[in-house]
């Protein structure tokens, strides 16, 4: 097929529709594949493909270092371009020009925890008193640090992928998530998000199910009866950090972080929280082993007298 027949838009349609329909992969992941090659699209303009040489692809780098965009963004760009242009390159015979490109070396950065007492007191901050619905946004913080899900598994479960089982002659609340690339993975929680969540599907949930006609089977749902989206779950995250007065940067992510973190810091061995968290490799859950090093490291210089 002769390349100067073929745009720039088409190819990148063709390759957003392989990823979805062959490859599987998760909504989430195709649309950013779809916002780094949309920021290439303005960029080149109204190049043809026949004419993107490695020149070109250097050369939209250096764009995006001077717009400052983090390292951890341009690299993310740059996968981007090397899947996009790789499936070209194999689908229609395109010549690869980032086969040249030299990844920006990222600045291993920690994730950020919160402590304990800034978890509290943001999850007690969440309810508002003459707010009901403030009882659903208290239980989604709770679940969020009881869990360590992700915020799209989280508002991803349905009310069936809720349980009670007895181990032990003791009952145990579990959550199923659903990870990445489907997987789904069971994990327990705690005391205080059970009756959380239990204080919201009792007193809370039937009078917004009630809303809509058809049953809706989602866990959390918005005032209108529908399942609560990803935006209005950062919304209840950043409201009730203001409402708590934590000035640091908070998102939904934070919790994961200051789950695995405080897991750690309790002596939880690192496969086990590698499990919860549905990390398919622990040296990604090892990050968060860094963490507790370092505090490690500044309780150490701080005591030691030849530190």
């Amino acid at each position: 097929m002769d390349t100067n027949t073929l745009n720039f838009n088409s190819l990148s349609q063709s390759f957003l529709n392989y990823c979805a329909v062959e490859r599987g992969l998760a909504a989430n992941t195709i649309a950013a594949y779809r916002r780094d090659l949309e920021k290439f699209a303005g960029y080149i303009a109204e190049l043809s493909v026949a004419e993107l040489q490695p020149q070109i692809i250097q050369d939209f780098e250096s764009s995006l270092r001077s717009a400052q965009l983090s390292p951890a963004s341009i690299n993310r760009i740059e996968s981007t371009l090397r899947v996009f242009f790789l499936h070209c390159q194999k689908e229609y015979g395109i010549v690869n020009p980032t086969l040249e490109i030299v990844s920006t070396k990222n600045q291993r950065r920690l994730p950020k925890a919160l402590r304990i007492d800034q978890i509290v007191l943001l999850i007690e901050a969440a309810y508002r008193e003459g707010e009901p619905i403030t009882l659903r946004d208290r239980s989604l913080i709770e679940l969020l640090y009881s869990s360590g899900a992700r915020v799209s598994e989280l508002i991803g479960l349905n009310i069936n992928d809720v349980s009670t089982v007895d181990v032990n002659d003791e009952k145990v609340s579990t959550i199923k998530l659903r990870g990445k690339g489907g997987k789904e993975r069971i994990v327990p929680i705690g005391n205080f998000a059970a009756q959380a969540l239990s204080d919201y599907l009792v007193r809370i949930r039937p009078g917004l199910s009630a809303k809509t006609s058809r049953p809706e089977t989602a866990l959390f749902l918005n005032s209108r009866g529908g399942r609560l989206s990803r935006q209005s779950a950062w919304n209840i995250v950043l409201v009730s950090a203001k409402a708590a007065g934590i000035t640091e940067k908070v998102s939904p992510h934070v919790f994961r972080h200051s789950y695995a973190t405080h897991l750690l810091d309790g002596g939880a061995d690192i496969r086990v929280v590698q499990e919860l968290l549905g990390h398919a490799s622990v040296t990604t859950t090892q990050i968060y082993t860094l963490i507790t090093i370092d505090k490690v490291r500044e309780s150490y210089a701080m005591a030691h007298p030849r530190a």
